[in-house]
């Protein structure tokens, strides 16, 4: 099942997020096939400001699993995380059946 997951940071911690990003993408690495997509949410400054997942795990238990072993959310980065189930309407230019 697909999840979303959005973080928003606490604002003033863009040093944490950088000191911690080697452990955040090597924690990233270990669940490869299981990420569709990752990346941060930009700020109007230009810097992460949050981060936006998708990921497909059996269930939402699984879902928060996973957001809470992130480097990032382990070291208080994290203002608010949400997590939602998503379905898959349209993809790489398609609709889905």
């Amino acid at each position: 099942m697909l999840f979303a997951i959005i973080c928003t940071d606490k604002p003033g911690l863009f040093e944490i997020r950088s000191a911690t990003r080697g452990q955040h993408l090597a924690y990233l690495k270990t669940y490869a096939s299981q990420i569709q997509f990752a990346g941060p949410m930009m700020g109007a400054d230009g810097k992460p400001g949050g981060s936006m997942l998708l990921i497909d795990v059996p269930d939402r238990a699984t879902a928060e699993g996973f957001a809470e072993s992130d480097p990032y959310a382990k070291v208080g980065l994290f203002e608010s995380v949400v997590i939602r189930p998503l379905r898959t309407v349209f993809r790489d230019g398609t609709l889905a059946e």
